[in-house]
């Protein structure tokens, strides 16, 4: 899949049997056109995330849509991607990282890796990181207010953020 951003491109191969749930709905992710506009909201040294869409509306649609959880078969090592989880199994949804570094600690987490960056992992590190984590951690912007307000509290309050301007399926 490629996705091409305001840095440059970068592809990512997906592997089904790495973990199929995940596959599935990132999938249905690119295909529905999800991803384009979103901001990589949340950069720091370990991981880069995005998958709020920028539109509030269609946020909602998604917002609750679980997918359940997939046995860790990879381990998060740099440039492998993974949905994001809360602490309650199958809290999956449309939020994804990608590993920055290895985080061989977090395939204890339930965060099973589903592919990996092939192709641009340089562009995936030069995205602006300036923000940080999310408060407390950092000066980044609040998830929440991203689900209400979408791209428009983004542009507004953190215009620096780098975004995807079109993810595709190769």
């Amino acid at each position: 899949m490629k996705f091409q951003t305001s840095k440059g491109d970068f592809v990512l191969q997906v592997t089904k049997d790495w973990a199929p749930h995940g596959v599935d709905r990132f999938f249905d992710l690119v295909q529905t056109d999800f991803f384009n506009g979103a901001r990589f909201f949340r950069v720091t040294a370990r991981i880069v995330q995005f998958g709020i869409n920028g539109d509030p509306k269609i946020s909602a649609l998604w917002r609750e849509s679980r997918i359940l959880d997939d046995p860790v078969k990879q381990s998060n090592t740099k440039g492998r991607i993974a949905f994001a989880a809360l602490q309650d199994p199958n809290s999956r949804t449309v939020q994804v990282f990608i590993n920055s570094v290895d985080n061989k600690m977090l395939d204890k987490s339930r965060f099973s890796p589903f592919g990996e960056v092939v192709s641009g992992m340089e562009v995936v590190s030069s995205i602006y990181s300036g923000y940080g984590d999310s408060p407390p951690r950092g000066n980044g912007p609040v998830q929440d207010m991203i689900q209400l307000q979408g791209n428009a509290y983004l542009e507004k309050s953190f215009p620096r953020l780098d975004y995807i301007k079109k993810a595709s399926i190769e």
